[in-house]
């Protein structure tokens, strides 16, 4: 998997996390173009362990990925149904309020 997490002064935290096998993919959904990119998924390997910590405590997530969902729905995150297929593949945002 890899992981990226963007921080923002005053406003947190957005984690990002995708299959290792997505990145630099773009996938379709209807008309829209989903990009898969180092820019904002990150460009260095992430273990299991390393995105369930980032995933925990994270206010703001974006997840795409078969592994990577079905760790969020492990951890009680979401659920099936939270998630959106994006060219065949699950899609989540996670947002704490």
């Amino acid at each position: 998997m890899y992981l990226k997490v963007h921080r923002m002064p005053g406003a947190g935290e957005v984690v990002a996390a995708c299959d290792s096998e997505l990145l630099n993919v773009t996938l379709m959904h209807g008309d829209v173009e989903v990009c898969i990119t180092g820019g904002f998924y990150g460009t260095e390997s992430a273990t299991e362990e390393e995105v369930r910590e980032a995933l925990f405590g994270a206010t703001n997530v974006n997840i795409i990925g078969k592994r990577v969902v079905a760790l969020a729905i492990a951890m009680g995150l979401l659920t099936d149904e939270d998630c959106i297929m994006i060219g065949g593949v699950p899609h989540a945002q996670i947002v704490r309020i």
